[in-house]
């Protein structure tokens, strides 16, 4: 199976059909909605204002109390980190992001290494921190340990930069094989779907927004 991603696994959670169309037979464009790409701005100018010092323009000056935040804490920062994690007979290395034998990919928002301790961040733009969902920071604190072997501690958080919401987790290396399993069960059932061909559709509240117009749950 090729690399994967929370992003993609995640989307298999929601509709194995949908996975299909976007990420097997790619014969549908998932494009951007208004929310996406006004998270991906935010995103940049967080990038910009830790990484470069570039000053926050007028429509993002709401992220300067939180960025600065983070920018007081000792460490050497990295942003917009990308982090690939090989896997063989069950055990997990460190690889390039587009190495030929990734079997994980993910990017860190923000990453703070102060010795042997870490700072985690994944900015999110959702108006509720509601049914937030924590195992993206399990995931990349398991990249993060396997790919930084000198830190034995991380505190990670989802940042809702926009209603001001703070989701923390601790994450410690003795436990960095149960984070990066976490997905096992759907990766299995997407092996599964790979050999049968089977790629049942689920109906739920996200059918209004899906791409895949050709599906009889589509409600876009």
């Amino acid at each position: 199976m090729e690399a994967w991603s929370y992003s993609k696994a995640n989307t298999f959670k929601q509709c194995p059909k949908k996975y299909y169309h976007l990420k097997v037979a790619k014969d549908v464009v998932d494009r951007p909605s208004a929310a996406m790409a006004y998270g991906t701005r935010v995103h940049r100018a967080a990038e910009n204002y830790i990484k470069n010092d570039t000053e926050l323009e007028t429509e993002y000056e709401f992220l300067r109390p939180v960025l600065d935040a983070f920018n007081n804490i000792e460490g050497e920062k990295y942003c917009e980190l990308r982090l690939g994690v090989a896997k063989h007979k069950g055990d997990y290395y460190p690889t390039k992001f587009f190495g030929k034998d990734v079997w994980y990919r993910g990017v860190a928002d923000l990453l703070i290494v102060n010795g042997d301790k870490a700072y985690l961040v994944d900015y999110k733009t959702g108006k509720s921190i509601d049914y937030a969902d924590t195992t993206q920071l399990d995931l990349m604190a398991g990249a993060v340990f396997v790919n930084f072997p000198e830190v034995k501690v991380i505190k990670s958080a989802l940042s809702f930069v926009v209603c001001n919401g703070f989701i923390k987790k601790e994450h410690t290396v003795d436990m960095y094989e149960s984070y990066l399993s976490v997905f096992d069960e759907v990766l299995d059932r997407i092996e599964v779907a790979h050999d049968t061909g089977v790629w049942n559709a689920v109906e739920g509240g996200l059918c209004g927004f899906c791409p895949v117009t050709s599906c009889e749950h589509n409600r876009r």
